[in-house]
């Protein structure tokens, strides 16, 4: 879910009281007295770009993708005007995150523009995956107007980096940087193609670093945030330091208009350099897994935790045969650093595991029942089918029997269960002995969370409740205004929630 920022102003008043005819005398705010040695200037001046675009430039190129028409492909990325409106409302009024449409979608036959930058002088091209993704024909125009028809060597849609290589010798080529040490507040230049006016020069700040986009497929890409205008056709376009080094490549908009609305987002140039170098030795690029599927800690999961704040990766489920369930890792565990890096929030993991090689081994620092522990895992190359959810019109088992009389519920939640078949636990992926059905909710806190009949509870707090008898036996054992975490799992995908015990 993304945030929504609000910003308030609040209005102090002074007020002068009196009582009867004395006065009340305040002593003097000496703490909005002004301050006797003036702040040093933090900002000098404003920049002036014009050298660094002079030397740039000529390595920015023109991308045009020329498609055959065909049938729309299945999950492409779809213009502005053809994202469904509940897909609007999702995201909120803020918008929601998408590729520039710059790249072919296979509508018809057209050629869509796009940009891009030399990385070398032998012709090889960085730009977006979704400019290139489909297209017949790709040609790169130098900023002399020489035109080559371009190979694609690779592309790659989780990280949305193509590579190209154009039959060229002493181009000019982009000096890169070093993305890690990009700071908010930073300047950056972006150069590109927006609606096919040629090297277009835009400027701005750094706005945030290690954004996470789970949305667009790219939940393995920290994302650079800026407020540098990005419009289509910058897509695949430089973002450049005030040296004149590229530290990313422009990718994405935040908009509700399919327009630029002042928040822009851009492919991180070590990550990007790491899959050319994989798309040039072996053609395909590699992510190493886990094999856990997270959430974001809220303050009531913390609170039913007991932890004192909401850092961390909360482990909802761990695939078996991944190297998590090898390694040990239970759901309910808190992932808090990888090799000593912390992690404060779920959409920080994918990147971070997500760039390191298969075969790399980690170690996770782990919270578990209140305790730190460290779990070394070795990782696995990303295997999707393995993370897939169950299908999601799956159910909890047969309908109970209509002639039978209605139980009602023995706990404080006012949930009424019955237990798991084998053939339910098997398509739900959940083990023998563990999880009861939700087939009725008589409680008002339940139906407010969200629960609903079909749904199957597996764990309440750290204890796995395999029967109706032990689930109202762990929620009978807890104190009324206790918030527990109950690990529910609805047609095979696992989430905690955190729900208060009502007061008797």
């Amino acid at each position: 879910m993304h945030p929504k920022l609000r910003t308030g102003i609040g209005a102090a008043a002074l007020v002068a009281v009196s009582v009867a005819t004395t006065a009340v005398v305040l002593p003097p705010a000496t703490a909005q007295s002004p301050a006797t040695t003036p702040a040093p200037q933090l900002v000098q001046g404003l920049p002036d770009f014009t050298a660094l675009v002079s030397q740039v430039g000529p390595a920015v190129v023109n991308i045009d993708a020329t498609t055959e028409a065909r049938p729309a492909r299945a999950g492409a990325y779809p213009d502005e005007d053809q994202i469904p409106e509940i897909f609007r409302r999702f995201f909120g009024p803020g918008g929601m995150p998408f590729p520039m449409p710059d790249g072919p979608r296979g509508r018809g036959p057209g050629v869509s523009q796009g940009s891009g930058f030399i990385i070398s002088g032998d012709g090889y091209v960085l730009t977006n995956h979704h400019v290139i993704d489909g297209a017949d024909e790709v040609t790169v125009k130098l900023s002399d107007s020489r035109e080559f028809n371009a190979k694609v060597v690779g592309s790659d849609e989780k990280s949305d980096v193509a590579l190209l290589k154009i039959d060229a010798k002493g181009l000019p080529a982009l000096r890169l940087g070093d993305s890690h040490q990009l700071r908010p507040g930073q300047w950056v230049v972006a150069i590109g193609s927006p609606f096919g006016l040629d090297h277009s020069v835009t400027a701005g700040i750094v706005s945030a670093i290690g954004r996470s986009s789970q949305f667009t497929g790219q939940q393995y890409v920290p994302f650079i945030q800026t407020d540098v205008a990005i419009n289509r056709g910058n897509s695949g376009g430089p973002l450049l330091n005030t040296r004149g080094e590229v530290v990313g490549i422009n990718s994405q908009i935040f908009s509700n208009s399919g327009g630029y609305m002042g928040v822009s987002f851009a492919i991180p140039i070590d990550l990007a350099m790491n899959v050319v170098n994989q798309l040039k030795d072996t053609g395909k690029v590699q992510y190493g897994m886990i094999g856990v599927g997270l959430q974001e800690i809220t303050r009531e999961l913390a609170g039913a935790m007991g932890l004192s704040d909401t850092r961390g990766a909360l482990v909802r489920n761990v695939t078996p045969g991944s190297p998590g369930d090898k390694a040990g890792l239970q759901a309910g565990d808190v992932i808090r650093s990888v090799d000593g890096r912390a992690i404060n929030a779920s959409s920080e993991l994918p990147p971070v595991i997500g760039a390191m090689p298969p075969g790399t081994r980690v170690k996770l620092g782990v919270l578990r029942d209140g305790k730190t522990r460290n779990i070394e895992v070795t990782l696995a190359p990303l295997d999707e089918s393995l993370l897939a959810g169950g299908d999601a019109d799956a159910d909890a088992g047969p309908a109970p029997d209509r002639a039978a009389p209605a139980p009602t519920a023995s706990n404080p939640l006012g949930l009424v269960v019955k237990p798991l078949d084998a053939a339910t636990r098997d398509k739900l992926g959940i083990e023998a002995g563990r999880g009861v059905a939700i087939t009725r909710i008589e409680g008002a806190g339940a139906r407010r969370l969200g629960l609903a009949p079909g749904d199957v509870i597996v764990k309440v707090g750290t204890s796995f409740v395999g029967s109706p008898a032990e689930l109202d036996a762990a929620l009978r054992g807890a104190r009324p205004g206790q918030t527990l975490m109950l690990l529910v799992n609805r047609g095979g995908n696992a989430a905690f929630v955190a729900v208060e015990v009502p007061m008797r």
